[in-house]
């Protein structure tokens, strides 16, 4: 029985989706590096912060941490109570899944990676998207409690089959937008108005979630509101390139979109939101999509 869960990761996406699991248990314990982000959480939303060593006590554990090695880093050290649930919901890697996975076993503790999408609104909504890789029997005990900030929970296979789902997704999404920023470069260089090009193509059969969601809202008005970071993304693309390598498959248009995309510097990359990446488009062109 799920007496008390806790998250590890006041993150972008952490804040909010930890602010949701008090509706389905009533022993909330949140976790942060800088502590003092967990008591603002516990004043406002109610959960309870407590120290590492008390939340790694908890019957359900999620984390949302920026990478797999941060996760790994953090179990190696760490005293977990048997029976328990970990929840990952890092964009992680595949491979440090099923490690993780065989590790926590003979501790007799149950795995799941389990990445979200659906970006920071999706998360402060508790509308997300969730993947989930891993033993079937630990995701249903645990699907009650993911549920509070789900609007889809999938289940898609082993353990590690979560994040390369994600990672593929998001590879999808930097592909869609790259396609579509030099699909406006086309018609702005023949003087079209973006705003109603961008109406029509969402009426038509090239409309996309970047399209209808992201284009006009962050490229267009130049906003470029920071929702996901450049680098995390670039993260989730090097994910997506490794399967393929490991695979042996020849898949040209998703390595070419690494290349784009990597053209930013990490350094730069972390400071600006994964849209602002069209300004090389734009700088290559000289034009500016608006």
């Amino acid at each position: 029985m799920i007496q008390s869960v806790s998250f590890i990761g006041l993150g972008a996406m952490g804040w909010h989706m930890a602010s949701h699991l008090t509706q389905v248990c009533s022993q909330v314990y949140v976790w942060n590096r800088t502590f003092a982000k967990a008591k603002q959480h516990e004043q406002i939303f109610g959960t309870q912060a407590v120290d590492l060593t008390q939340a790694l006590q908890a019957d359900i554990i999620f984390s949302c941490l920026p990478t797999s090695q941060d996760v790994e880093n953090l179990i190696a050290d760490s005293q977990l109570k048997q029976g328990c649930i970990w929840v990952d919901c890092t964009s992680g890697v595949p491979d440090i899944a099923k490690r993780l996975n065989q590790q926590l076993k003979h501790q007799g503790v149950d795995y799941l990676d389990a990445p979200v999408s659906g970006q920071t609104i999706g998360a402060e909504r508790g509308t997300l998207t969730v993947m989930v890789g891993g033993n079937q029997i630990s995701f249903e005990k645990a699907r009650p409690i993911i549920q509070a900030f789900a609007g889809l929970i999938e289940y898609v296979g082993d353990s590690g089959s979560a994040f390369a789902v994600k990672a593929v997704n998001n590879t999808l999404m930097a592909t869609h937008l790259w396609a579509l920023a030099e699909g406006l470069c086309v018609l702005k260089a023949h003087g079209v108005n973006l705003h109603s090009a961008i109406n029509c193509i969402n009426h038509s059969s090239g409309k996309s979630n970047i399209s209808e969601n992201i284009m006009a809202q962050r490229v267009l008005s130049r906003k470029f509101d920071k929702t996901f970071a450049l680098n995390l993304l670039q993260k989730d693309i090097g994910i997506a390139i490794d399967l393929i390598t490991a695979s042996n498959l020849d898949l040209p248009t998703l390595n070419l979109i690494q290349q784009q995309f990597n053209q930013i510097h990490k350094t730069d990359a972390q400071n600006i939101d994964f849209s602002a990446v069209v300004k090389i488009l734009e700088q290559h062109n000289q034009l500016e999509l608006y």
